[in-house]
């Protein structure tokens, strides 16, 4: 599982990372953050009015529209919407970016509220595919050895990131800038 931060639009980092994922070897789910499609919600639910749920609505379909762009960027990318569409890799072929909105509307197992991003819900997702390990890319210097508690504290992951990890026993890492090699050294597996 590689949740690959929707950041990494703004910072001018997503295209490098895109070429590491699509050199893995092993098999893995991508999972989009929202970057600026989820910054324009959260910039209009208070000019509008919406609520926390239908904020998060929106959201996911900001990570729809992400995982639109990877798989315009590179033709290995191919979008997936449920679990079994995941279980269907072959080495050197399609890497699915996953469209959360199908799955997670309406799963209760997560607050409906900004408090989960991304990060969430890619722990959610190894959670449903029996603990697959999570990796987290991000557009940020990431301390080598931080606990998740720091990483939340920093404001690096969202704090229900660190409950599902701990619910489901994940494995679980985060790269920042600078730990290319090492991401490419594990997704080549």
């Amino acid at each position: 599982m590689v949740k690959l931060g929707g950041s990494l639009a703004e910072s001018g980092q997503l295209k490098a990372h895109i070429e590491i994922i699509a050199r893995a070897s092993r098999p893995l789910v991508v999972v989009p953050g929202g970057g600026p499609f989820a910054d324009t919600v959260r910039t209009l639910q208070p000019q509008l009015g919406l609520s926390d749920a239908t904020a998060h609505r929106l959201a996911l379909l900001a990570m729809h529209q992400m995982a639109l762009v990877l798989c315009a960027l590179h033709e290995r990318f191919v979008t997936v919407e449920y679990l079994p569409e995941m279980f269907v890799q072959r080495t050197g072929g399609p890497i699915p970016v996953w469209l959360p909105y199908a799955l997670q509307h309406g799963d209760g197992s997560l607050p409906a509220d900004w408090s989960v991003t991304s990060d969430a819900l890619a722990a959610r997702l190894a959670e449903r595919l029996q603990g697959a390990e999570v990796v987290l890319v991000k557009s940020c210097a990431v301390a080598p050895g931080a606990t998740l508690e720091a990483l939340a504290e920093a404001g690096i992951i969202d704090p229900v990131f660190s409950l599902v990890v701990a619910r489901a026993g994940l494995r679980w890492q985060v790269f920042g800038p600078g730990d290319e090699e090492r991401l490419g050294t594990l997704l080549e597996g």
